[in-house]
């Protein structure tokens, strides 16, 4: 844990250590949000869209799903 003090304009400076733990670099956008009594600081990806791709990823093929309801439509019809 480490200590800062606050500036005159309520800023405070991140400890080296902890940015580098964190990968947070000179320009970086972090998200602030006030939990209950204190303050937690998240760094945000460069490409938020990016850091997400296939996160949702399974083995499921949407287009397999679709074809085969669509035989499936076709025996019901006869």
């Amino acid at each position: 844990m480490a200590t800062v003090k606050t500036s005159g304009k309520g800023q405070v400076v991140l400890p080296k250590a902890i940015r580098d733990r964190l990968g947070i670099v000179p320009g970086m956008v972090v998200d602030v949000k006030v939990v209950g009594d204190h303050v937690e600081i998240h760094p945000l990806p460069a490409d938020p869209i990016g850091s997400l791709r296939g996160s949702l990823a399974s083995d499921a093929s949407l287009a397999d799903g679709l074809i085969q309801e669509h035989h499936l439509e076709v025996e019901r019809r006869g």
